[in-house]
Protein backbone atom coordinates (compact mmCIF):
# COMPACT_ATOMS: atom_id res chain seq x y z
CA UNK A 1 0.00 0.00 0.00
CA UNK A 2 1.01 3.61 -0.52
CA UNK A 3 1.60 5.91 2.44
CA UNK A 4 3.97 8.65 3.62
CA UNK A 5 5.96 8.74 6.85
CA UNK A 6 6.69 12.16 8.32
CA UNK A 7 9.16 12.50 11.19
CA UNK A 8 8.85 15.85 13.01
CA UNK A 9 12.24 16.90 14.36
CA UNK A 10 11.92 20.01 16.48
CA UNK A 11 15.29 21.31 17.64
CA UNK A 12 14.22 23.39 20.66
CA UNK A 13 13.35 20.67 23.15
CA UNK A 14 13.05 22.12 26.66
CA UNK A 15 14.23 19.00 28.50
CA UNK A 16 16.93 17.92 26.05
CA UNK A 17 18.09 20.85 23.89
CA UNK A 18 19.18 19.90 20.37
CA UNK A 19 17.59 16.48 20.79
CA UNK A 20 17.42 15.50 17.08
CA UNK A 21 21.21 15.83 16.85
CA UNK A 22 22.01 14.05 20.12
CA UNK A 23 24.25 11.07 19.41
CA UNK A 24 22.74 7.61 19.73
CA UNK A 25 25.44 4.95 19.32
CA UNK A 26 27.50 7.33 17.21
CA UNK A 27 24.71 8.62 14.94
CA UNK A 28 22.35 11.60 15.36
CA UNK A 29 19.07 10.51 16.93
CA UNK A 30 17.10 11.67 13.90
CA UNK A 31 19.21 9.36 11.71
CA UNK A 32 18.46 6.42 14.01
CA UNK A 33 14.73 7.13 13.76
CA UNK A 34 14.99 7.55 9.98
CA UNK A 35 16.82 4.22 9.63
CA UNK A 36 14.07 2.42 11.57
CA UNK A 37 11.30 4.14 9.61
CA UNK A 38 13.02 3.33 6.33
CA UNK A 39 12.46 -0.38 7.02
CA UNK A 40 8.68 0.12 7.06
CA UNK A 41 8.40 0.29 3.28
CA UNK A 42 6.51 3.57 2.93
CA UNK A 43 6.21 5.30 -0.45
CA UNK A 44 7.92 8.40 0.92
CA UNK A 45 9.84 9.19 4.10
CA UNK A 46 10.19 12.83 5.09
CA UNK A 47 11.87 14.63 8.00
CA UNK A 48 10.07 17.85 8.98
CA UNK A 49 12.23 20.34 10.85
CA UNK A 50 12.45 24.03 11.65
CA UNK A 51 16.23 24.07 12.13
CA UNK A 52 18.96 24.44 9.51
CA UNK A 53 21.40 22.30 11.49
CA UNK A 54 18.94 19.39 11.54
CA UNK A 55 18.30 19.89 7.83
CA UNK A 56 22.04 19.70 7.06
CA UNK A 57 22.51 16.59 9.21
CA UNK A 58 19.58 14.85 7.51
CA UNK A 59 20.75 15.71 4.03
CA UNK A 60 24.16 14.22 4.84
CA UNK A 61 22.59 10.79 5.36
CA UNK A 62 20.27 11.16 2.37
CA UNK A 63 16.95 12.04 3.94
CA UNK A 64 14.17 13.95 2.21
CA UNK A 65 13.73 17.08 4.33
CA UNK A 66 10.92 19.65 4.46
CA UNK A 67 11.62 22.89 6.28
CA UNK A 68 8.68 24.16 8.33
CA UNK A 69 7.77 27.26 10.28
CA UNK A 70 9.13 27.69 13.80
CA UNK A 71 5.88 28.88 15.36
CA UNK A 72 3.78 25.71 15.20
CA UNK A 73 1.90 25.02 18.43
CA UNK A 74 2.00 21.25 17.94
CA UNK A 75 3.59 18.50 15.90
CA UNK A 76 0.24 17.94 14.20
CA UNK A 77 0.33 21.49 12.81
CA UNK A 78 3.83 20.79 11.50
CA UNK A 79 2.58 17.62 9.80
CA UNK A 80 -0.25 19.51 8.14
CA UNK A 81 2.21 22.05 6.72
CA UNK A 82 4.28 19.24 5.20
CA UNK A 83 1.16 17.60 3.75
CA UNK A 84 0.48 20.86 1.93
CA UNK A 85 4.10 21.22 0.83
CA UNK A 86 3.97 17.71 -0.64
CA UNK A 87 0.57 18.46 -2.22
CA UNK A 88 -0.83 15.15 -0.95
CA UNK A 89 -4.37 14.25 -1.94
CA UNK A 90 -7.08 14.24 0.70
CA UNK A 91 -7.19 10.44 0.80
CA UNK A 92 -3.42 10.05 1.26
CA UNK A 93 -2.33 8.26 4.44
CA UNK A 94 0.35 9.93 6.55
CA UNK A 95 2.07 8.27 9.52
CA UNK A 96 3.58 10.48 12.19
CA UNK A 97 6.72 8.85 13.63
CA UNK A 98 8.12 10.84 16.54
CA UNK A 99 11.67 12.06 16.02
CA UNK A 100 12.73 10.89 19.50
CA UNK A 101 11.98 7.16 19.10
CA UNK A 102 15.21 5.62 17.78
CA UNK A 103 14.05 2.10 18.71
CA UNK A 104 10.59 2.17 17.12
CA UNK A 105 9.80 -1.19 15.45
CA UNK A 106 9.10 -0.76 11.71
CA UNK A 107 6.26 -3.27 11.90
CA UNK A 108 4.13 -1.00 14.09
CA UNK A 109 4.51 1.80 11.54
CA UNK A 110 3.16 -0.52 8.85
CA UNK A 111 0.45 -1.75 11.22
CA UNK A 112 -1.02 1.68 11.92
CA UNK A 113 -0.96 2.66 8.24
CA UNK A 114 -2.68 -0.56 7.20
CA UNK A 115 -5.28 -0.20 9.96
CA UNK A 116 -6.30 3.21 8.65
CA UNK A 117 -6.44 1.92 5.08
CA UNK A 118 -8.67 -0.97 6.21
CA UNK A 119 -11.05 1.26 8.18
CA UNK A 120 -12.45 3.81 5.72
CA UNK A 121 -14.79 5.36 8.31
CA UNK A 122 -11.80 6.40 10.46
CA UNK A 123 -9.85 9.61 9.96
CA UNK A 124 -7.06 8.58 12.34
CA UNK A 125 -5.54 5.29 13.49
CA UNK A 126 -3.32 4.71 16.50
CA UNK A 127 -2.04 1.89 18.72
CA UNK A 128 -2.12 0.82 22.34
CA UNK A 129 -0.61 -1.76 24.66
CA UNK A 130 -2.03 -3.72 27.56
CA UNK A 131 -1.23 -2.32 31.01
CA UNK A 132 0.47 -4.95 33.16
CA UNK A 133 1.34 -3.09 36.38
CA UNK A 134 -0.58 -0.96 38.84
CA UNK A 135 1.91 1.92 38.80
CA UNK A 136 1.24 2.50 35.09
CA UNK A 137 -2.49 2.06 35.62
CA UNK A 138 -2.53 4.91 38.15
CA UNK A 139 0.07 7.15 36.46
CA UNK A 140 -1.51 10.28 34.88
CA UNK A 141 1.43 10.46 32.46
CA UNK A 142 0.36 7.09 31.03
CA UNK A 143 -2.63 7.89 28.82
CA UNK A 144 -5.39 5.29 28.87
CA UNK A 145 -7.78 4.48 26.04
CA UNK A 146 -11.06 2.60 25.79
CA UNK A 147 -12.52 1.47 22.48
CA UNK A 148 -15.58 -0.30 21.13
CA UNK A 149 -15.92 -3.77 19.58
CA UNK A 150 -14.88 -2.36 16.18
CA UNK A 151 -11.69 -0.88 17.62
CA UNK A 152 -12.98 2.70 17.51
CA UNK A 153 -11.86 4.91 20.39
CA UNK A 154 -14.49 5.92 22.91
CA UNK A 155 -12.19 8.13 25.00
CA UNK A 156 -8.59 8.85 25.96
CA UNK A 157 -7.74 10.01 29.48
CA UNK A 158 -4.97 10.51 31.99
CA UNK A 159 -7.40 9.09 34.54
CA UNK A 160 -7.80 5.37 35.02
CA UNK A 161 -10.51 4.29 32.60
CA UNK A 162 -12.52 2.21 32.88
CA UNK A 163 -12.84 2.63 36.64
CA UNK A 164 -13.68 -0.41 38.73
CA UNK A 165 -16.53 0.65 41.01
CA UNK A 166 -16.34 -2.35 43.32
CA UNK A 167 -12.61 -2.83 43.82
CA UNK A 168 -9.80 -0.41 44.67
CA UNK A 169 -7.78 0.24 41.51
CA UNK A 170 -4.64 -0.80 43.38
CA UNK A 171 -6.15 -4.26 43.77
CA UNK A 172 -7.70 -4.93 40.36
CA UNK A 173 -6.66 -8.12 38.60
CA UNK A 174 -4.60 -7.03 35.60
CA UNK A 175 -4.33 -10.58 34.30
CA UNK A 176 -8.08 -11.12 34.22
CA UNK A 177 -9.25 -7.65 33.18
CA UNK A 178 -7.74 -5.48 30.45
CA UNK A 179 -6.72 -1.83 30.63
CA UNK A 180 -4.85 -0.23 27.73
CA UNK A 181 -2.18 2.43 27.48
CA UNK A 182 -2.20 4.63 24.41
CA UNK A 183 0.97 4.68 22.27
CA UNK A 184 1.73 7.95 20.52
CA UNK A 185 1.99 6.78 16.92
CA UNK A 186 -0.69 8.00 14.51
CA UNK A 187 -1.78 7.50 10.94
CA UNK A 188 -3.93 10.28 9.46
CA UNK A 189 -5.86 10.88 6.29
CA UNK A 190 -4.51 14.07 4.77
CA UNK A 191 -7.98 15.66 4.82
CA UNK A 192 -8.18 15.04 8.58
CA UNK A 193 -4.83 16.73 9.16
CA UNK A 194 -5.90 19.74 7.12
CA UNK A 195 -9.18 20.03 8.99
CA UNK A 196 -7.49 19.57 12.38
CA UNK A 197 -5.54 22.81 12.01
CA UNK A 198 -8.78 24.77 11.54
CA UNK A 199 -10.52 23.47 14.67
CA UNK A 200 -10.33 25.38 17.96
CA UNK A 201 -9.04 23.58 21.02
CA UNK A 202 -11.83 21.58 22.63
CA UNK A 203 -12.54 21.90 26.35
CA UNK A 204 -11.76 18.19 26.80
CA UNK A 205 -8.36 18.72 25.19
CA UNK A 206 -7.68 21.76 27.35
CA UNK A 207 -8.43 19.83 30.53
CA UNK A 208 -6.60 16.58 29.72
CA UNK A 209 -3.83 18.15 27.60
CA UNK A 210 -4.46 15.45 24.97
CA UNK A 211 -4.59 16.68 21.39
CA UNK A 212 -6.46 13.63 20.06
CA UNK A 213 -9.52 14.70 22.06
CA UNK A 214 -9.93 17.63 19.65
CA UNK A 215 -10.51 15.14 16.85
CA UNK A 216 -12.92 13.03 18.92
CA UNK A 217 -14.84 16.16 19.89
CA UNK A 218 -15.23 17.01 16.19
CA UNK A 219 -16.65 13.56 15.49
CA UNK A 220 -13.56 12.02 13.88
CA UNK A 221 -13.42 8.26 14.36
CA UNK A 222 -10.08 7.02 15.70
CA UNK A 223 -9.19 3.37 15.19
CA UNK A 224 -7.20 1.73 18.00
CA UNK A 225 -5.48 -1.66 18.09
CA UNK A 226 -2.90 -3.29 20.36
CA UNK A 227 0.55 -2.93 18.85
CA UNK A 228 1.97 -6.00 17.13
CA UNK A 229 5.37 -5.40 18.75
CA UNK A 230 6.64 -3.80 21.94
CA UNK A 231 7.26 -0.08 21.44
CA UNK A 232 10.11 1.23 23.64
CA UNK A 233 9.65 4.66 25.17
CA UNK A 234 10.96 7.76 23.46
CA UNK A 235 13.91 9.90 24.50
CA UNK A 236 12.80 12.90 26.57
CA UNK A 237 15.68 13.38 29.01
CA UNK A 238 19.41 12.83 29.31
CA UNK A 239 18.66 9.73 31.38
CA UNK A 240 16.55 8.33 28.53
CA UNK A 241 19.38 9.06 26.10
CA UNK A 242 21.91 7.32 28.33
CA UNK A 243 19.62 4.27 28.56
CA UNK A 244 19.25 3.99 24.77
CA UNK A 245 23.00 4.31 24.31
CA UNK A 246 23.55 1.49 26.76
CA UNK A 247 21.06 -0.69 24.88
CA UNK A 248 22.74 -0.06 21.54
CA UNK A 249 26.32 -0.24 22.72
CA UNK A 250 28.29 -3.20 21.31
Amino acid sequence: MSYTIIIPARYASSRLPGKPLALVAGKPMIERVWLQAQKAGASDLVVATDHAGVQMACERFGAHVCMTREDHESGTDRLAEVVDQLELGDDAIVVNVQGDEPLIPPEVIEQVALNLANNPSAGIATLCERITDHDTLLDPNAVKVVFDKSGMALYFSRSTIPFNRDTAMTAVDLEREAWYRHLGIYAYRARTLRAFTTWPMASLERLEKLEQLRALYQGVRIHVEPACATVPGGVDTQADLDKVNRLLSP
